[in-house]
């Protein structure tokens, strides 16, 4: 959990004359559909290890409220959308339910058969995105179930996986959020990542962060999440979420078949990255410190491996107390 960001800001915020230049959004669309495809695979691949579940459908959800007058006709143009005020989903993964039942990115879904479609509350432009990805994640794990496309209802059959769903943002600050049910990843963070091994590094190390209730466990600790989160106890607890984090993402990694040791590759990489903060937070371990840590864990994983032993994660059945 790089940063909890207070706003998960998707639409690219460019004034219309700047839509003369190439679109953005082939590139984000590319984006969105790798981090679909991984993060099915790691929720799916540890669904065994996690104490909450959820129905996986292997999408990532878009909408047109989220655009521009402006921007609009470009976003639609990449993600084969038609132009409508349904949501559409905007990536699939590759071998995943949606893929099974045919949909692609752009298919119209707007809920479930019968139902009126959610909206939402409030003024939050995601509102409608996340009371589809509420509306879906109560479903039973293990019936299939009918969507609603606005044409003929689409059966799809959903795989249990680990309670988190996934959003792509599109700024270029490298960043990432967990907050207990959702998983974010910048664009500017899946840069430093060189191949999807690395880039499941980011989206495992925020994943760990949900299935070890961190942000429950932080408030439950009174945790000040303001200027003080900085200094102190405050500093310390969120430090120890940090380190468990790094330490599960390996074992999340390798049970969804990425390679682990890509997890030392990229934060080594990220922390002797230019324009890194001169002083490193109290919040955070050292690069070199979380290096160390996943190399540990890899070793570790090996070990079981070369025992034929399963790969069951640490940390998930009895996490330490933030104290």
């Amino acid at each position: 959990m790089l940063r909890l960001s207070a706003a998960l800001l998707l639409a690219i915020a460019a004034p219309a004359a700047a839509m003369t230049e190439p679109s953005p959004y082939p590139a984000l669309a590319a984006l969105e559909a790798r981090v679909a495809t991984i993060g099915y695979r790691l929720t799916t691949g540890n669904a065994p290890w996690c104490a909450r579940v959820q129905p996986q459908f292997g999408w990532l959800w878009g909408d047109p409220r989220l655009y521009s007058d402006a921007q609009r006709p470009a976003a639609e143009a990449a993600y084969g959308a038609a132009s409508t005020d349904t949501p559409f989903l905007a990536a699939v993964a590759a071998g995943s339910p949606a893929a099974a039942a045919g949909l692609h990115a752009g298919s119209l879904v707007q809920g479930l058969p019968g139902s009126a479609p959610p909206q939402g509350e409030g003024s939050d432009p995601y509102a409608r995105i996340a009371a589809l990805e509420r509306l879906f994640a109560g479903l039973p794990s293990d019936r299939p179930t009918m969507l609603d496309t606005g044409k003929a209802p689409v059966r799809i059959v959903p795989v249990v996986g680990c309670a988190t769903d996934f959003r792509v943002d599109a700024r270029d600050r490298p960043d990432g959020a967990a907050d207990g049910r959702l998983v974010v990843i910048s664009a500017g963070l899946a840069q430093f990542a060189k191949d999807d091994a690395e880039l499941a590094t980011a989206i495992a190390h925020e994943l760990a962060h949900n299935i070890l209730g961190h942000r429950a466990r932080l408030d439950a600790a009174g945790v000040d999440r303001g200027l003080l989160q900085q200094f102190g106890r405050n500093a310390r607890l969120f430090k120890q979420t940090e380190i468990e984090a790094d330490r599960l993402s390996p074992w999340l990694m390798a049970n969804a078949g990425y390679d682990p040791r890509a997890a030392v590759r990229f934060w080594t990489a990220f922390g002797q990255r230019a324009g890194r903060p001169l002083l490193q937070a109290g919040t955070h371990p050292r690069w070199q410190d979380r290096a160390a840590s996943i190399e540990k864990e890899v070793r570790a994983i090996e070990a079981q491996r070369a025992a034929g032993q399963p790969l069951a994660p640490p940390l998930i059945g009895a996490p330490p107390p933030l104290e």
